[in-house]
């Protein structure tokens, strides 16, 4: 399975990456200031791929952000299930326990062929 997500996943990714970085290496600028338009404050500037990998970056990271928050549900059933079974069977454990130190009742035999 590893070895499949390698060839036919990964390795075509990075042939992309690679190819959109050597298509996009040329310099721009990005300014975060929205009021300085002739004169901008806060100015970036870098090869295009740089915005582009940070912006596919930032993006899977609040995608996985947003997946884990639409999860917790499911993580806090499970946690309360495994603690659950984590008593039952520690209830178990007393009651079998409990079962092997009480001493048993030897019961008379009752032979039905001597009557």
């Amino acid at each position: 399975m590893r070895r499949f997500l390698i060839l036919f996943v990964l390795l075509p990714l990075a042939v992309v990456a690679i190819a959109l970085s050597v298509a996009n290496r040329g310099a721009v600028t990005v300014s975060i200031d929205p009021f300085g338009v002739l004169s901008p404050a806060w100015t970036l500037s870098a090869p295009l791929f740089v915005f582009l990998f940070a912006a596919v970056g930032i993006g899977v990271i609040i995608g996985g952000v947003a997946a884990w928050s639409r999860q917790s549900k499911w993580r806090q059933a499970a946690r309360r299930e495994r603690a659950n079974a984590e008593r039952l069977r520690r209830e178990v454990e007393r009651l079998r326990d409990r079962v092997i130190a009480t001493p048993t009742i030897a019961l008379p035999r009752h032979d039905r062929d001597a009557a």
